[in-house]
Parts: structure tokens; C-alpha cells; sequence
């Protein structure tokens, strides 16, 4: 398993999942489904999707573009009549969660972000406990950073993927590594006191002393948090068609799999927290938002392509900006999903394991109960040692995460 990039709230949870075959679902838009899903739903999250991109990132399979017509002054007319047409369709009495992600959310000019938070924040009944942006660092101005405070944003994750130059053309990052403690100082002057970085370690070409680098450069930061992850081929994106064309390759597994233990290595000795497979913290200093995600809360979709959970239906906007732009309230839905009672439990097991606090005794022995042939897998990954039971809860053993997909295949 390559540990990856974090769940944004799309659709089935962008999770490291073993190779399930899903049934293909019609691409028809429909207000009536999205009506039947939203309506009187008590979402605990929300996820806002912006799509516009300076340059699609060889590696990245969300839904972006990159616009040439300057559709973002209308994105903010449509995405304000979404908000208020939210507003009047849901509980929202249980919402302490926002993450805007993208594209590049930061890319909008300042008075169209701030058209965008302000939307946002009128959609929670209450006060939000967490209020996050994703940012690229090119793109934290001083407005910008100024302008996400004024919206109520209280955490930015920014994107570094790696301090080396070589590196970052790899993966077609146009940013200036030098770019980094910029903005990570300008959103610290404008008041964001929660940061996050993100790292990709497995690029293509990179050595251990690479990665020792950009986590000693990370580091230096003084983060809150950090993510992870290991460059994944997703089908479909150039870096993909680029390996299917023998024109790059991917890194060696077992230099991959020392890279992920030297980052666990290092940032336990830095004082930080794994509490998932790609994630950590210092104390106290967790994303909630992506907790919703793996903990099997529900969240609410906002903006073409988004995706939410509501009540155990899974569901994606319409992803086509052009189409989502002539709506007037709340957006089309494609991709409707109501996983069967089987799978609902197999995925329950998939992100619980995730975590690195595991899975109660109790709620593990309801999973696999009726089910033998899952049964017969946890016995065989305890034996393994794959699996360890600590302090009555089921999790996967430190040694065993980058074979994740193997045992969650198995158990499911």
C-alpha cells in the first residue's frame, strides 16, 4: 500500500480501498435525487470543491481544469445560490466541520474567495470548531492570507509535495520550492495559527537523502501537521500514461517502504502524533475534518464534482462546471450510491483500520460476525502479526502498514 493523499470529501471517501468491482452508475443529473439526499439531512461536515487550477499536476485525478474564460465570478453567483439553497433543505444544527479543497481554492482573486467563505459560513447553524483551506503556496499573497482569516479560516493546508526542484518537475509542480516558508509566513502574520504540509515521498528519481532533505526542510517549518503520502499512478493522469509508455517508472518498493519508515522514525522523535496511515499531529492538533471522513460521519457536498455521505448514501455533483453554472440551487447529482449492509460493514473495517487508535474489540466482532470467510482473514493476519490487538482495540502493526491493501483486501 501507498499511503495517500487525504480524503476531501470525494466520491467513496478517496481512501486507499482494495480493488472492488463497483457497479456503473447513469451520469444523468438529477435535482430529484439530489433533493431526496439533502433534504432534512444533519450533516456533521462540509466539503466545498473549487475546481479552477494554474496547471493540472501530472499525478492529480480530482476534478479541476485549468480556465481560461474567468468563469470564477460566476462560480461565486452559482455557489452563493447553492449555500442558499442549502441552508433551507438541511439540519444544520450539527455542522463543526469546513474544508475547502480544489483545484486551488487560493488561485480565486481575494474578493471572490471572500464571496466563497462568506457563503460558506452562513450554511452553520453554529460556529465552526475547524474551518480549512487548501492552498498552493505560489498562491498566498498577503490579500490572500488576509482574506481567508477575514472568512473565518482558521487552518490552511498547503501543498509542498517535495523542496527539491527536480523533483517538482516531476511532477509537473510549477511552484518555487522557496515559495514554502513565504507563505507559510504570511498566513501566520494574517493570524492562521494551524498549518498543515504536505509531503509525497516515492516520486520517481528520489533517493533517501532527497527525502531526508524535505523532511529536515518541513520540519524547519514548524508545522502542526503533516501529510504523507506515496505518489500514486491514478489512472488516467499523464504520470500514468507517461509509466504505460515506459517513459518513467516507479521507485523501488523497498526504498518506498524505508522512506515511509524513516518519516515515521523522524517525526515520532519530533514530538508528533501517527494517528493515521498518512497523517500526523502534534497533540491535539488532528484535521476533524478528515476524522468525519474516518469515523463514518456524514458530510455535506458543495460545488460542482463535490461529493458527500449523508446517512449512508453516497453522492457526487454534477462535475461538469459548465452545466453546474446554469443551475440555481441545489446542484444535480450523479453517481448515487447506497452500499449494501455487506459492504457498508467491509468499509467500516477499511477506515477504522486506517486510523492508527484502530478498531474496538466489540465493534470488530460485529463486522466479522456471519461473515466466515472474514473470520478466517483476521485469524490469519494475527497469526501474520499483521494485525495486533492493543489495549482491546484491532489495528494494524507498525511494521505492517505498507501492506494495507493486502490485508484489507483480504478482510473484506
Amino acid at each position: 500500500m501507498r499511503p495517500r493523499r487525504r480524503p476531501r470529501g470525494e466520491y467513496n471517501h478517496r481512501v486507499p480501498t482494495p480493488s472492488i468491482e463497483l457497479p456503473q452508475y447513469d451520469d444523468s443529473p438529477s435535482l430529484a435525487a439530489a433533493a431526496r439526499i439533502v433534504h432534512a439531512s444533519s450533516p456533521d461536515s462540509l466539503y466545498a470543491h473549487v475546481p479552477f487550477c494554474r496547471h493540472k499536476c501530472h499525478y492529480c485525478d480530482f476534478y479541476s481544469l485549468v480556465d481560461q474564460r474567468d468563469r470564477t465570478e460566476p462560480f461565486a453567483d452559482r455557489f452563493e445560490l447553492e449555500a442558499e439553497a442549502i441552508r433551507s433543505s438541511i439540519n444544520r444544527s450539527q455542522i463543526r466541520t469546513a474544508f475547502v479543497g480544489g483545484g486551488t481554492p487560493t488561485l480565486l482573486e481575494p474578493p471572490i474567495l471572500a464571496r466563497i467563505l462568506a457563503a460558506i459560513g452562513t450554511i452553520p447553524a453554529g460556529g465552526l470548531e475547524e474551518f480549512t483551506v487548501e492552498a498552493n503556496p505560489e498562491t498566498v499573497s498577503e490579500a490572500v492570507a488576509e482574506t481567508l482569516v477575514g472568512g473565518g479560516v482558521d487552518r490552511v493546508s498547503l501543498g509542498c509535495q517535495s523542496f527539491q526542484p527536480d523533483l517538482l518537475k516531476t511532477l509537473e509542480r510549477w511552484h518555487d520550492p522557496n515559495c514554502v516558508p513565504i507563505a507559510v509566513e504570511r498566513l501566520r502574520t494574517a493570524g492562521i495559527k494551524r498549518i498543515s504540509l504536505d509531503l509525497i515521498f516515492g516520486i520517481p528519481g528520489s533517493t533517501m537523502e532527497d527525502w531526508d532533505r524535505d523532511l529536515d526542510a518541513v520540519l524547519a517549518l514548524e508545522p502542526d501537521h503533516l501529510s504523507c503520502y506515496g505518489l500514486v499512478f491514478e489512472p488516467g493522469t499523464p504520470l500514468a500514461e507517461k509509466q504505460r509508455l515506459g517513459r518513467i517508472d516507479a521507485i523501488d518498493d523497498s526504498i518506498e517502504s524505508s522512506m515511509f519508515d524513516r518519516t515515521r522514525q523522524r517525526l515520532a522523535t519530533e514530538g508528533f502524533e501517527h494517528y493515521e496511515i498518512s497523517n500526523w499531529a502534534r497533540p491535539g492538533e488532528e484535521c476533524l475534518h478528515n476524522l468525519v471522513y474516518w469515523q463514518e460521519g456524514d458530510w455535506l457536498a458543495i460545488g460542482p464534482a463535490a461529493a458527500g455521505n449523508l446517512e449512508g448514501i453516497r453522492y457526487r455533483n454534477l462535475p461538469r462546471l459548465d452545466d453546474w453554472l446554469d443551475g440555481s440551487g441545489l446542484s444535480p447529482v450523479v453517481n448515487v450510491d447506497e452500499p449494501s449492509a455487506i459492504v457498508a460493514s467491509g468499509e467500516r473495517l477499511m477506515l477504522g483500520l486506517r486510523l492508527r487508535s484502530g478498531i474496538e474489540r466489540v465493534v470488530v466482532d460485529g463486522l466479522i460476525h456471519g461473515h466466515p470467510e472474514r473470520q478466517a482473514a483476521l485469524g490469519r493476519h494475527l497469526e501474520r502479526g499483521n494485525l495486533v490487538w492493543l489495549e482491546n482495540r484491532l489495528r494494524i502493526a507498525d511494521g505492517s502498514i505498507m501492506l494495507a491493501d493486502d490485508i484489507l483486501s483480504d478482510l473484506v
